[in-house]
This record gives C-alpha cells, structure tokens and sequence, in this order.
C-alpha cells in the first residue's frame, strides 16, 4: 500500500496550478492545443529572428540564444503532438490511457536543453580564450529585446493556461521558456556591456550564463516528468480532498490503503473502504459508487477504483505491495 503522508517535492507551478484530474480532460485538452502552437508559433519567430541578427553581428550570446531557440522548437513540436496523444481514451492495448506521453515529452525537452547548455559552453569558453570583437551590435540587442517581449508574453500566456488546467508537458515547457527568458536578458546585457566597454569577452561570459540558467532549467523540467513516470503520489492536499470526499457518508467507517498517480491529464485513485459486515452487496454497491460520484465531482478526470471490506474483518491486500497504512 502506498505511505498515508508522503513526501511531495513541491514544483514551481504547484501553487498557481489546479490540482492534477480536477480538469475534464476535454477542456485541458483544449487549453493545452492552444498553449502548445502558441509555443511552436513562438520558437518558429524567434529563430528567424536571431539568425539575422547573429550574421549581421557574430555575437556569441546571440549564437546561444540561436542554438537554445532551435531546440526550443524542437521541444515545442515534442510537446506539441504529446498533448493530443496524451487526451486520448485508454484502447485495448493502453487500458489506463496514453498520459504519461507528457512526461516523455519533458524528458525530451530537458535533453535537447542539456545538450544545448553543453554546445553553448563549450562555445562561449572558446570565444573567452580567443575574443572576436562584435559587428553591428544594434543589430543583436534589438533581436534580443524582440525575443525577451515575446518569451515574456508566451510564458504569461502559459501561466494563464496552467491556472485553469494541470500539463506536465505545457509545464515543463513554461520552465524551458522561463530559463530562456533568463538567458536572453543575460545575453542583452553582455551585448551591451561589450559593446559599450569595448570588451568581446564579455558577450561571451555572458554565453556562459546562459548556459548556467539553462542547466538549471532542464533539472527542474526532469525532475517533473520523473515524478509522473515513477507514478508518484498526488500531494497531500490532494489525497485529503479525495478522501474527505470519500467518507462524507457515515455508513463509510474509515478508509485505508489509498493509492493515487497521475499520468497527463488523468489521475488514477484506489482506496479500500470498511462497510459495516451485514450490508448487502447491493447497498455496498450503492454506497461505492457514491462515494466515487462524489470524488468525480472534484477530479472528473480521475478513474477510480473502491474496494469494500467488512469492518474489523478486512484481511491484507496488495501482494508484494502490501505495507501498513493507518485508516481514515
């Protein structure tokens, strides 16, 4: 049985986002088509964008910006198509759905954002040993400024999407852009501090930056989709309203062996429930299903599962998932 408190790290969206399943999947579906192209239109115009002011200029900030952006596309595109894949129903060979396709598409996105803090280091640290002096600076800041607006506004339009619905994918994605927005701001300023101080090293210092904040951003992106693929536990908050919700009925005695996961959109719960031994099957039947209307009403997009014990004559359930666990 899984722990009756568990340890939940908290993620940087928890407070603002909705709980996992309180959403019907038909409204996160649609919020999260919107919040994805917005994501790849974003990364498509940015790269346009960049690869003009880098030959015009030869900045290497720039050219990290470039590289993040390119991969920021590809992150978008992962993220875009894993968002559709992850609302469709469970079929006969994926009978508890396709969810967990968000997670795989952030453990996309922190791969090409390590791979791209890597090639960008590696760069910046060869323009700090041998400094090229920059071209057409004007040229660099003002694509840098155009990115820093339109990063801003596309994180502020995902932040508004994750307040109505929880996505491990679109989240994981907001992160990827927040570190790009910290990265274009560092660049911006070592454009102009090396323009203006006459000292190339520094828009390559700057590079290095870049590649720090990136780093760090792909750590909180896996550490994310790692949670969901390792099925761990809703947050105590969570498990408290499901179970509050589920014993709002006297004939329930007390509640035990509760098992929560989310995977995408959806969240799966199972839960044991002590019904007085004389019931009938019928009333347990009537009793359960209930005290599963009753959670739905909070987490439509939940698929649960209730099973009924005899008060004071359950005997242990589980197999080689058996553990103690207190009951509610």
């Amino acid at each position: 049985m899984a722990h009756d408190d568990p340890h939940h790290p908290p993620s940087d969206t928890e407070t603002a986002a909705p709980l996992p399943g309180s959403t019907p999947v038909q409204e996160t579906a649609r919020l999260t088509a919107r919040a994805t192209l917005l994501s790849v239109s974003c990364a498509a115009v940015l790269i346009v964008l960049k690869v003009v002011a880098w030959r015009v200029s030869g900045s290497v900030a720039t050219l990290a910006s470039l590289a993040d952006s390119g991969l920021d596309l590809l992150a978008s595109l992962a993220t875009f198509f894993a968002v559709r894949y992850a609302v469709a129903p469970p079929d006969a060979d994926h009978r508890y759905g396709h969810g967990k396709a968000e997670a795989f598409a952030s453990l996309i996105q922190a791969g090409l954002v390590f791979a791209s803090a890597a090639l960008i280091g590696q760069d910046a640290i060869g323009h700090i040993m041998h400094p090229i002096p920059l071209a057409n600076e004007a040229w660099a800041m003002g694509a840098m400024a155009v990115s820093t607006v339109l990063t801003g506004l596309l994180i502020a339009a995902q932040t508004r999407m994750l307040k109505q619905a929880s996505s491990v994918a679109v989240s994981g994605d907001r992160a990827h852009y927040a570190a790009d927005l910290g990265s274009n701001i560092a660049a911006l300023l070592g454009i102009a501090l090396a323009s203006a101080l006459k000292l190339p090293w520094i828009d390559a210092a700057a590079g290095l930056v870049v590649t720090a904040w990136l780093v760090w951003g792909a750590i909180g992106v896996f550490r994310e989709a790692a949670f969901q693929l390792m099925d761990h536990e809703l947050s105590p908050e969570a498990r408290e309203q499901i179970l509050a919700l589920a014993r709002d009925d006297p004939r329930i005695h007390n509640i035990h062996g509760l098992r929560t996961r989310a995977s995408g959109p959806y969240v799966h719960i199972q839960m044991h429930c002590a019904l007085d031994g004389a019931v009938s099957l019928d009333e347990a039947h009537r009793i359960l299903i209930a005290a599963e209307r009753r959670v739905l009403e909070a987490f439509p997009a939940a698929d649960i599962l209730i099973h009924a014990d005899p008060e004071g004559r359950a005997e242990a359930h589980g197999g080689a998932f058996t553990q103690k666990s207190k009951a509610h």
